[in-house]
């Protein structure tokens, strides 16, 4: 890889990262007056519109350590946002679900979280909306396989 071609590739992930950065700021202060965490929203969004799941699908969806998500249900337990049951099949796996008090946070909050982010996103025309998206499936994509070569300290 040349020299020309590394800079452009690390100038696009400061951007990127920049640009992600800004978004989860956005998306943050949108969440003000809830008193929610972006990682205890997105538990209770991902619950709210998937119904009940195990600790270890949120963590997939969410993207998020398992560490930290016990932590982050413990909070949403405690304030009663989230149940905790056991299946009888596997007392190891912890489900959770909303709560009557989750749901109406969810059905409050959720309608301000989406009109913030779409606000957020029309610094974008809809068909650079769909080019970005495209682009972030495939760096996804590229980061699940894995890197061509490891690279040696």
């Amino acid at each position: 890889m040349s020299r020309g071609s590394q800079r452009l590739a690390l100038a696009t992930y400061i951007r990127l990262m920049r640009a992600a950065n800004a978004a989860r700021s956005h998306a943050s202060r949108n969440l003000g007056d809830s008193g929610l965490t972006l990682t205890q929203f997105a538990v209770l969004e991902a619950l709210y519109h998937v119904g009940p799941l195990s600790l270890s699908e949120i963590a997939k969806k969410i993207l998020t350590t398992g560490g930290n998500l016990t932590m982050v249900a413990g909070n949403l337990a405690r304030d009663r946002f989230v149940e905790r049951k056991k299946p009888p099949e596997d007392a190891r796996v912890q489900i959770l679900g909303l709560t009557p008090k989750g749901k109406a946070l969810m059905d409050h909050t959720f309608p301000m979280h989406a009109a913030a982010m779409a606000e957020f996103m029309r610094a974008l025309e809809p068909i650079e909306q769909e080019q970005l998206g495209e682009l972030c499936r495939k760096l996804s994509d590229k980061a699940k396989r894995g890197p061509a070569r490891q690279i040696k300290h």
